[in-house]
C-alpha cells in the first residue's frame, strides 16, 4: 500500500508535470468549454480520461502500452496524433507514461463552476480549519494525570482516551538516550556518554542530556538538514549543454553554512526567515548575512536567459518553494488555472511571481566565512537583530574576526533587486496569450482585508513580513508540524507542505494550535521548540507494540507509543564513522563526496547535485534536490543491502571499528569484551547471550578477516538502521 508520502509526490507529479501540458495543449479541442469537443474526448477531468472518446479509453491506469492517449502522444497513428501539428518533446511524453505506469493519479473532477472551483476566496478561506489563527488552548482534563508532563502530554493523553487507549510505559534509559541523541544530533550516543547518563539517577538526568545536545553544533548540522530538504539545496542544475557549467554554483556551501550557523545561535524562525527572502534589504539586521538569499537563488536555473517560457518556469519553482515551504500552501497549482480545491485564483499566483519576476538573481562576490563554534549556549543572543522575545546577555557576546578575503573571482549566487514589475495572467499558463495584469500583493485567502501590497521594490521584503506576521495562520503552525515530523515520525498534519483541502486534516488540531502560539510567544527559538518535544512523557514511550492498542490504532496516529524509525542516510553514514572514532570535527567548507572511503566529515556536508544526485544518497531515498522536498519517502530495496555488502566506504567503516575494538582490547583479550564493546559502539546495549555465544564464534571459525567481515554484518543488520 503506498504511502502518504507516495500519495504526495504522485499529486505533485500530475500537477507539475501532466495538467500543465493538457491544459496548454489538449483543453482547446478536448475540454467541456471547447467550441467543438474532437472525437468525443474530454481531457479535463479524470473521468474523461478513462472514458476516452470515440476510440475507446485514454488511458488504462498501470498500463502505458494499452493507453491510447500515449499512442496519439507517440504520434503512432497519423489519425490519433496529438497534437497534431507537432509532436511534444520526448521529456514530456516520458513522463506521461511514467504518470500512466504509476497508476495516473489525477485529483481532478468536473469543470463545471460549482463543483470544486472557489468564487470568493475570502468566502472559502473563512469555513477552513489551516486558515483560522491558531488561538491558546487550555489543556484538556484527563484521567491519569500523573502521566502528564506538559501541555503536550495532556492533549495526546485526552485524544488516547476518547479513542479507548492508554500510553505505553517508559523506553529504558538506554533506548530513550540512543533515541534522543539521533533525534537532536543525528549522531549515536558514546559509549561514555551512555555510561555517564546510566549512572545518573537525578530527577534532570533527562533535561541535562538534551541541554547537552542543544548546546552542540552537532544538533544544529543535524537540523539544518531538514531546512535544506524544504529549500531545494542544491550546487548545480539538472541539465548541462557541452561543458557549459555557467549555470552552476561552486560556492553553495556558503549557504548551507548559514543554515548551520542560522541553527547553533538558535536565530528566531520569524528572523531565519526574513532574511533568506530579503536580507539585501532589511538593514543592519542584514549585515553578514547575505549567504542567506541562497534560499532563492540557488534555485533551478535554466538556459534561454530571458526567453519568457524560461523566465515563467523558474517563477514558478519560486512561487512552488516559498508557499510549500513556509505556507503550507500549494499555489503553483493556480498557474495555469484557479486552483481546484482551495481558495487560491490564478491572480494570486500571478501577483507573487511579479515578486520574482521582479528579482534578479546574479553572482555576488564573497568573503571567506568563519567556522560556526563546536558549541554553543542556549540563550545566544539574537545576533541578527530580531524583534523577539530571546535572552540576551553580554556575557555571551563574542569579537567578532574580520573576514578573511577569499581566492580570484569567488561568489555566491543570490538575488537582488531587479527592475519592479506586475505580471500578467498567462492565460492557460500559455506565455503567448497574456491576460489581465496583476499587481504585486499576498494571498487573498490569508488577508483579512485587501491583500497586502507588495510594491517597494520588488516587494521581498513586504512579502517576508507578510509571511511571518503574527496574524498569518500558517507559518508558525507549518514549521512547528514539520518538526513534530521529524521528532515522532509523522506530522500532527500528514501533508507537511500542503495544509490545504487535498491535505491531511490535523489528528491533535488543538495541541497543534497550542504549539504554534506557544512556540511564538517563546521567541521562535527551534531549541525551546525542541527542548518541549523531546522531554514529554509522550516522547519517553516505548516503541513496543502491544495487540490491544494496535488493533484500535494500527499506525499509531493518537501516539499510544513512539514509533519504531528508520534512519536517514545522513544519520546512518555518520554513526557509521563516530563508531569508528574517525569522525572528523570540523564545521563548514566545501562539500565532500560522501561515497568516498577516505571522506569523514558529516554527511550534511556531502555536495547536492541536481545534475547527478550521489549514488549512496539516492539509493537510500534522499530527496530530488530538483524541487521543494515534503519529506523523505522509505523505500526497500536489494539494491541497498548490495551496496552495504560492497561498497568500500562500508567495508573500510568496518575495518576501521574492527581496528577499533582490537586496539582498546589487545592481545589475548577476550573476544566476547570485544563482541560486547561492538554493540556498545553501534547499539548503545550490551549484546544477549545467544548475540554473545554467536559473535564468538563466529569470530573464532571466521578466519583472518573474521574481525571485519563479523563488524560488517553488524552494520548490515536492522538494529544498525533503525532506532526505537
Amino acid at each position: 500500500m503506498a504511502g502518504a508520502g507516495d500519495e504526495r509526490a504522485a499529486l505533485d507529479f500530475f500537477e507539475s508535470k501532466i495538467r500543465p501540458v493538457l491544459v496548454e495543449h489538449c483543453y482547446k479541442c478536448h475540454a467541456a468549454d471547447a467550441k467543438r469537443v474532437k472525437g468525443g474526448l474530454l481531457l479535463d477531468t479524470r473521468d474523461g480520461l478513462l472514458r476516452g472518446g470515440d476510440n475507446g479509453a485514454a488511458i488504462v491506469p498501470g498500463k502505458p502500452g494499452e493507453s491510447l492517449l500515449l499512442r496519439a502522444l507517440r504520434h503512432e497513428d497519423d489519425d490519433l496524433a496529438m497534437p497534431p501539428k507537432q509532436m511534444l518533446p520526448a521529456r514530456v511524453i516520458a513522463d506521461f507514461e511514467r504518470w500512466i505506469e504509476a497508476g495516473a493519479v489525477d485529483p481532478r473532477v468536473s469543470e463545471k463552476k460549482g463543483e470544486g472551483e472557489p468564487v470568493d476566496g475570502r468566502k472559502a478561506a473563512a469555513s477552513f480549519w489551516a486558515f483560522q489563527a491558531p488561538r491558546p488552548q487550555d489543556a484538556p482534563s484527563v484521567r491519569r494525570v500523573d502521566w502528564a508532563r506538559s501541555s503536550i502530554d495532556a492533549f495526546v493523553l485526552a485524544k488516547l482516551e476518547e479513542h479507548g487507549l492508554t500510553p505505553s510505559g517508559s523506553a529504558t534509559k538506554r533506548a530513550w538516550l540512543r533515541r534522543v541523541s539521533f533525534d537532536l544530533s543525528g549522531l549515536p550516543p558514546t559509549p561514555e556518554e551512555l555510561e555517564a547518563y546510566l549512572e545518573d539517577d537525578s530527577e534532570d538526568a533527562d533535561v541535562r542530556v538534551v541541554e547537552r545536545l542543544l548546546s552542540s553544533v552537532r544538533t544544529s548540522e543535524r537540523w539544518a538538514r531538514l531546512w535544506l530538504d524544504v529549500s531545494r539545496y542544491a550546487e548545480d542544475q539538472a541539465h548541462i549543454v557541452g561543458n557549459n557549467k555557467a549555470l552552476f554554483y561552486p560556492n553553495a556551501y556558503l549557504y548551507r553554512d548559514w543554515v548551520i550557523e542560522a541553527f547553533a545561535t538558535d536565530t528566531p524562525y520569524d528572523e531565519f526567515l526574513r532574511l533568506q527572502l530579503a536580507s539585501d534589504l532589511v538593514g543592519e539586521s542584514g549585515k553578514g548575512h547575505e549567504a542567506a538569499l541562497g534560499f532563492l537563488g540557488l534555485g533551478p536555473k535554466y538556459y534561454r536567459r530571458n526567453d519568457p517560457s524560461v523566465m515563467a518556469d523558474e517563477w514558478e519553482d519560486r512561487v512552488d518553494t516559498v508557499t510549500r515551504g513556509l505556507l503550507g500552501l500549494t499555489v503553483a497549482c493556480a498557474r495555469c488555472h484557479d486552483h481546484k480545491f482551495d481558495p487560491i485564483p490564478t491572480e494570486d499566483y500571478y501577483a507573487l511571481a511579479g515578486v520574482f519576476a521582479s528579482t534578479d538573481m546574479f553572482n555576488r562576490p564573497v568573503e571567506k566565512a568563519e567556522s560556526v563554534p563546536e558549541t554553543v549556549p542556549n540563550t545566544v543572543p539574537n545576533t541578527v537583530g530580531a524583534k523577539t522575545g530571546a535572552k540576551t546577555g553580554k556575557k555571551n557576546k563574542k569579537k567578532a574576526k574580520k573576514p578573511k578575503k577569499s581566492g580570484p573571482g569567488a561568489s555566491l549566487h543570490v538575488v537582488r533587486e531587479g527592475k519592479a514589475r506586475d505580471l500578467p495572467v498567462y492565460i492557460r499558463g500559455n506565455v503567448q496569450q497574456k491576460g489581465a495584469v496583476v499587481p504585486r500583493r499576498f494571498l487573498t485567502a490569508l488577508s483579512k482585508g485587501e491583500p497586502k501590497s507588495l510594491r517597494t521594490g520588488s516587494g521581498r521584503r513586504e512579502l517576508a513580513e507578510a509571511i511571518v506576521d503574527p496574524e498569518n495562520p500558517l507559518t508558525d503552525r507549518v514549521f512547528v508540524n514539520r518538526v513534530w515530523a521529524e521528532i515522532f515520525g509523522r506530522g500532527l498534519v500528514d501533508t507537511p507542505s500542503n495544509f490545504g483541502r487535498l491535505g491531511s486534516r490535523p489528528t491533535h488540531p488543538e495541541l497543534l494550535d497550542d504549539l504554534a502560539v506557544r512556540f511564538a510567544v517563546n521567541g521562535r527559538s527551534v531549541k525551546w521548540l525542541l527542548r518541549e518535544l523531546t522531554l514529554s512523557s509522550t516522547y519517553r514511550q516505548s516503541s513496543s507494540i502491544r495487540a490491544d492498542a494496535h488493533e484500535r490504532d494500527p499506525e499509531n496516529r493518537f501516539l499510544w507509543r513512539v514509533s519504531r524509525r528508520r534512519l536517514s542516510i545522513e544519520a546512518w553514514r555518520d554513526s557509521l564513522l563516530r563508531a569508528a572514532g574517525i569522525l572528523e570535527r570540523k564545521i563548514g567548507g566545501r562539500s565532500i563526496e560522501p561515497e568516498k572511503p577516505e571522506e569523514r566529515r558529516r554527511t550534511v556536508y556531502s555536495r547536492i547535485s541536481r545534475f547527478q544526485l550521489n549514488r549512496m544518497l539516492t539509493l537510500f531515498d534522499f530527496p530530488d534536490p530538483n524541487a521543494h522536498a515534503a519529506g523523505r519517502s522509505e523505500t526497500t530495496t536489494p539494491l541497498q543491502k548490495l551496496f552495504v555488502m560492497n561498497s568500500e566506504f562500508i567495508v573500510r567503516r568496518a575495518s576501521d571499528l574492527a581496528v577499533r575494538v582490537t586496539r582498546e582490547l589487545p592481545g589475548d583479550a577476550d573476544s566476547a569484551k570485544r563482541v560486547e564493546r561492538l554493540y556498545e559502539l553501534l547499539f548503545a546495549r550490551r549484546p544477549l547471550a545467544s548475540e554473545l555465544e554467536l559473535g564468538t564464534t563466529f569470530v573464532r571459525c571466521g578466519g583472518p578477516n573474521a574481525w571485519v567481515d563479523y563488524t560488517q554484518a553488524l552494520i548490515m543488520s536492522n538494529e544498525s538502521l533503525f532506532v526505537d
